[in-house]
């Protein structure tokens, strides 16, 4: 059996008015995604999906469309869809960077041999480690301290019982919004904060007592990408579990991370690390060295949000005092697939089935 064909499938929706991401990277009101189809000889078809944003990986919708078309696809026609990990190493070799492309490809492959294989693609990855019900949190923007406050009852609603709420911005302003989600939600509900790399290291150090005061359960990403330093001494000052996202797109990237000592919790997630294993990959070696990791987002749609969840299950050091991003379904005002993301008691249900469990129309596709 081999691949016949890979596809690409530009899409495009609008993130929920209300709920819409803004923080010190900018902001999110719609998301682009590119969608990949790998199909095999015999009829079968594995997805993929890429949600590309310029300003945090340098991929377009464009672009990731050409590159699939032009670059990855004559790589991978004729190969065997049962050797994943060959074609994906034959797509580094062909292809730098772009790592939400490569990431929807390998999401494609994978979801096409279990699909093969009749097993899920959790199993191609190891194995489950934990139940198929993975907690939540939502994002809060950068919003006024009401608006905050909306989002986070907007999530109680949905039966979640945690946010992180985006600051970076103003200090001040940033501790206005903390302090009202928190005032507003009481002591039992888990509040984190991310700074999307916005914080000076001076700023950081100026908001620690008010967020222990306020007992935040994680600072995200406070200082710019790959200042392992700065975000090691701001930990040796805080008690507050500090946890690198922006920082760590790769194998190499968390090596650094963990020599210097940066953090306590990595976000990991296909899209940004290049794939499934390669999240894996990090994964494992932050549980050699006793970190935990979260599982992060980018707003993905029902492909990526499942490939995610699969991933959930199977890795080592899934954080237990951190709630994870899989929410992208959540946030938008179209769904994707014939059977969307199951919700049950502020928890994504892990999708049944071979592959990655779900279904897409290509025709529906907006």
């Amino acid at each position: 059996m081999k691949i016949q064909s890979v596809e690409a499938w530009p899409a495009s929706i609008v993130v929920r008015p209300d709920l819409a991401i803004v923080s010190a990277a900018g902001e999110h009101r719609v998301s682009r995604y590119v969608i990949v189809a790998v199909r095999s000889e015999d009829g079968l078809t594995g997805f993929g999906e890429a949600n590309v944003v310029p300003v945090w990986s340098g991929e377009s919708q464009p672009g990731a469309a050409a590159a699939i078309r032009d670059i990855l696809a004559p790589v991978l026609v004729g190969r065997d869809p049962l050797r994943a990990s060959e074609a994906t190493d034959a797509m580094e070799r062909a292809l730098i960077g772009n790592p939400f492309t490569k990431a929807a490809v390998e999401m494609a492959l994978l979801d096409l041999a279990g699909k093969i294989l009749g097993a899920p693609v959790h199993v191609l990855l190891g194995g489950a480690r934990r139940p198929p019900r993975i907690p939540l949190k939502f994002s809060i923007g950068a919003f006024s301290p009401p608006d905050a406050v909306r989002v986070a009852e907007t999530a109680a609603a949905l039966g979640l019982r945690a946010v992180k709420v985006k600051v970076g911005t103003d200090v001040d302003q940033d501790l206005a919004r903390v302090e009202a989600v928190r005032s507003a939600m009481g002591p039992q509900f888990r509040v984190g904060v991310d700074a999307n790399a916005g914080w000076t290291e001076s700023d950081a150090l100026r908001a620690l007592p008010r967020l222990e005061r306020l007992g935040v359960n994680m600072i995200e990403q406070p200082l710019r990408r790959g200042d392992f330093a700065g975000c090691a001494r701001l930990r040796s000052r805080t008690s507050i579990p500090l946890m690198l996202d922006e920082s760590i797109f790769t194998p190499q990237d968390a090596l650094e991370a963990i020599r210097a000592n940066a953090c306590d919790i990595l976000s990991v997630y296909p899209g940004k690390n290049g794939g499934l294993r390669r999240s894996l990959e990090i994964a494992q070696m932050a549980a050699a060295a006793g970190l935990e990791c979260v599982i992060g987002s980018n707003l993905e749609w029902e492909v990526g949000a499942a490939a995610m969840l699969h991933l959930a299950v199977a890795i080592p050091n899934l954080s237990r005092g951190v709630d994870h991003d899989i929410i992208g379904p959540l946030y938008h005002t179209r769904r994707a697939g014939t059977a969307p993301m199951a919700v049950e008691n502020g928890c994504a249900v892990v999708p049944d089935g071979p592959g990655l469990g779900i279904a897409i129309d290509l025709e529906q596709l907006p």
